[in-house]
């Protein structure tokens, strides 16, 4: 296998489990060459994470990452300056709703449960991103992972889609603002993914089945599919590439029905 990331350093945010696509990202730049730092959030999550990374061909740096604590993001910067020196790519696969937030009308969202969902989802990219761009002097990428209720009303995605698309819009702008340092911001869209975060939306299990009898490629999207992805934006071979958004989701965002 090519090494794309062969002498790069990377952070990615956050793994929860096995089947988290976070994971599947620290995955594929593993086998890339990476040398990476994985965020986390919580005991339970450590515990689970502390089971996985020896699966790496090489450990990496862990932290506690809440992205709601601008303090906890400067310690995580000023540690990996002092551990690696520079960062070359930042990974981003994270997003929380209230569970109310997410069933019967998306007019009928909290306040606070929309304030949540876009502080989690969308303001996080930018946080996390002005924190680490002095890390990135020498330019970087940085990579979100979205959906297609960023753009279409999918059911029980409610208040997540709206943020999603608040963090579409959030990529274009970053992207904006950091080209001149060398650093590229985009997203890649993916398909339903059995993942922790799905579980909380009603009625995945039948939405998952149908897509797959719908998409051209006829199969679900697979985490390592977007890792994949993923790997590509965080490389050399992606230096042109900046404010997009990446649909790997076999083919559904293109269809008329």
């Amino acid at each position: 296998m090519s090494s794309l990331l062969e002498g790069k350093y990377g952070l990615i945010c956050n793994v929860a489990n096995h089947r988290s696509a976070a994971w599947a990202i620290a995955q594929a730049c593993d086998k890339h060459g990476a040398t990476l730092a994985i965020g986390y959030l919580g005991e339970r999550e450590k515990g689970q994470l502390d089971k996985l990374v020896p699966e790496l061909s090489r450990p990496p740096l862990l932290f506690n990452c809440d992205v709601t604590n601008d303090e906890q993001l400067a310690g995580i910067a000023e540690s990996l300056q002092a551990e690696f020196g520079r960062l070359d790519f930042l990974a981003h696969s994270l997003a929380f709703a209230k569970m109310d937030d997410l069933k019967g009308r998306f007019v009928d969202t909290s306040r606070d449960g929309f304030t949540l969902a876009h502080d989690v989802s969308a303001y996080s990219l930018a946080a996390l991103s002005r924190t680490m761009e002095p890390l990135m002097s020498a330019g970087g990428s940085v990579i979100t992972l979205s959906y297609i209720g960023a753009v279409r009303a999918v059911p029980n995605y409610n208040v997540m889609g709206v943020a999603k698309a608040s963090l579409e819009a959030t990529v274009r702008y970053l992207a904006n603002d950091l080209g001149p340092q060398g650093i590229r911001v985009n997203a890649v869209s993916a398909g339903p993914m059995r993942t922790l975060a799905a579980a909380a939306i009603g009625d995945f299990g039948a939405m998952f089945r149908a897509y797959a009898e719908k998409v051209p490629l006829r199969r679900n999207t697979t985490q390592a599919e977007v890792a994949d992805t993923t790997v590509f934006l965080a490389s050399d071979m992606a230096r042109g590439i900046t404010g997009e958004v990446i649909y790997v989701d076999g083919g559904y965002h293109m269809l008329g029905v």
